[in-house]
């Protein structure tokens, strides 16, 4: 049920990460930039510890919506190095908002309780997983922002407005790289170890969550590959992008969504 299993620790750090989230987004503009840095850093911090109580807590739990949240505190934790690096990087608003969201939906929908009997690989498994898709999730607001500043190029709005776009490029494929490798242990580990992480006496799961992480890996290599020999760029890479990270959302939010929600049940 929908906040049935939120105590009164969880829904302080839900409220708090989630205002800090709302104060980072209208801070630049309303309260000066530093008040917007140090909110941003508040919200990633109680937003940290939300996760950790969710997840190690007294009953820890994880689901679609949880999915999300540990996605977007892993991109807001890549933005926090980035901004140091390349000050110019402006993505703080864009990812406050999603942040929020996050935090919300988790809270709304907190997922099922985690077996104490699950395998030990099964940590592993999902924490490959999660990174895998905290860094698609880091290239995809990469690849928006790019996309958005060549449109403004091309119209000859201000250019100084953000990061250069071969900069941009360039760190939006080496994670889109780092986040392949990822994807393709998780996968592995799912192959190698799938009687340990579904028991022995059980087949391979060939479900929905499966077949779409297994096109999302075709889509990613079409990528990498289309880059590399042939110099994709620009939206056709971008496309490609966007196509395997839908199917990749839709491999596990996605299946998880339908069984939690529309099913109703709890694996």
């Amino acid at each position: 049920m929908i906040l049935a299993s939120a105590t009164p620790l969880s829904l302080t750090l839900a409220t708090g990460s989630a205002v800090a989230y709302a104060v980072s987004a209208i801070g630049a503009a309303r309260l000066g930039a530093r008040t917007a840095r140090v909110a941003v850093r508040l919200a990633w911090l109680l937003h940290g510890a939300l996760l950790a109580w969710s997840l190690f807590g007294a009953e820890p739990r994880f689901g679609f919506a949880p999915a999300l949240s540990v996605t977007a505190w892993l991109v807001a934790a890549v933005y926090a190095v980035e901004s140091h690096v390349y000050p110019l990087l402006q993505t703080r608003w864009t990812l406050s908002v999603l942040g929020a969201v996050a935090v919300v939906l988790a809270t709304l929908f907190p997922g099922n309780p985690l077996s104490a009997n699950a395998s030990p690989w099964l940590p592993l498994h999902w924490a490959l997983g999660i990174a895998s898709y905290g860094l698609f999730g880091v290239a995809v607001v990469h690849a928006w922002f790019m996309t958005r500043a060549e449109e403004r190029f091309r119209l000859a709005a201000d250019p100084h407005s953000g990061m250069p776009l071969l900069t941009m490029e360039r760190l939006t494929f080496r994670f889109v790289s780092a986040g392949f490798l990822l994807l393709s242990a998780t996968l592995l580990v799912g192959f190698v170890f799938e009687k340990q992480l579904y028991g022995a006496n059980t087949p391979l799961k060939w479900d929905h969550k499966t077949a779409f992480s297994v096109l999302s890996w075709l889509a990613f290599s079409i990528l990498l590959i289309g880059r590399a020999r042939f110099g994709w760029r620009g939206r056709r890479a971008v496309r490609v992008l966007y196509i395997g990270s839908g199917l990749l959302l839709l491999a596990y939010v996605g299946s998880r969504f339908v069984m939690e929600i529309v099913l109703g049940r709890s694996a």
